[in-house]
């Protein structure tokens, strides 16, 4: 009886396998990836305990702002450039991009590379912003004064 069941029913139980894996992979990824997925509140403690802050977006998407003294290298050379993250691998690192998708690649490129401490904030400088948090923005050279 079960097995005409699961014969006539079977991609029921192919859904309900991928759904309990995506609910496993759910609560243990981070503990998988070696990174730790933080929310804004978090990454504001992160920041004020002086965690070294890394932007891996593009120059020019860095330029429109960034979340306090952030260190830029692009997430597309973060392999390149790991000589300028900090030589203590267990100092707090703070990663973010504009929406988290590519800072949790590079955050998961560090922690391959020994990293212990990697801290990917969740929703990028948009769930930054959109939380009311300030913006840096890079001073213009036209704007100096001689």
């Amino acid at each position: 009886m079960f097995n005409e069941f699961f014969q006539e029913q079977w991609p029921l139980f192919v859904a309900v396998a991928v759904i309990t894996a995506m609910l496993v992979y759910t609560y243990l990824g981070d503990k998988i990836s070696g990174y730790t997925s933080v929310n804004t509140d978090q990454a504001t403690r992160l920041f004020n305990d002086d965690a070294f802050v890394l932007d891996v977006r593009t120059a020019g998407e860095y330029k429109e702002g960034f979340i306090g003294n952030a260190t830029n290298i692009s997430s597309t050379e973060i392999s390149a450039k790991l000589g300028h993250l900090p030589a203590d691998k267990e100092t707090p690192i703070l990663v973010y991009c504009l929406t988290g998708a590519r800072s949790s690649r590079a955050a998961g490129i560090m922690s391959k590379n020994g990293y212990t401490n990697v801290n990917n904030l969740a929703g990028g400088i948009n769930a930054w912003k959109a939380a009311g948090l300030p913006v840096g923005k890079a001073k213009s050279k036209k704007n100096k004064k001689k």
